[in-house]
């Protein structure tokens, strides 16, 4: 029986520690009262995230309203872990910007032209880790 509790927090160090072992999260972004769900494909660099995107609801979302939500998790067979970022996008638009971006290890996983760059800088990172198991009995009063 494993004596850890089945919902721990992770430190903010785990939380990097987690994203660097995936390359695929959830962007939420929100335009008016329309809040969007996407995947993309991201990096780590310098303490923020990168991704690629075109133009559509996405980058129109990220340029109205630059604050974003990205989450990443992982579902194993006995568990679990789950990450969430609060940041400020901001679209990459100067010559050095673009070029260091362009040297990063991201490519579009879809064949499709993403030639915008945005970059999400972190206000706040959380995650959480779980561990799979039955549902406890209820403790009877006496």
């Amino acid at each position: 029986m494993n004596d850890r509790e089945p919902v721990q927090k992770l430190t903010e160090s785990e939380c990097w520690e987690h994203l660097a072992t995936q390359s695929v999260g959830r962007i939420a972004t929100r335009v008016r009262e329309l809040v969007d769900i996407v995947p993309v494909n991201y990096v780590i660099c310098d303490g923020g995230l990168v991704i690629r995107t075109s133009a559509g609801s996405k980058l129109a979302g990220l340029t109205i309203t630059p604050a974003v939500t990205f989450e990443v998790d992982l579902i194993g067979e006995t568990g679990a872990w789950s990450v969430v970022i609060h940041g400020q996008a901001r679209i990459l638009d100067t010559d050095e910007e673009i070029a260091a971006a362009e040297e990063l290890p991201l490519r579009p996983y879809v064949a499709t032209r993403k030639p915008t760059f945005v970059r999400i800088e972190v206000d706040a990172i959380t995650g959480n880790s779980f561990i799979f198991g039955p549902e406890p009995e209820v403790e009877q009063e006496g």
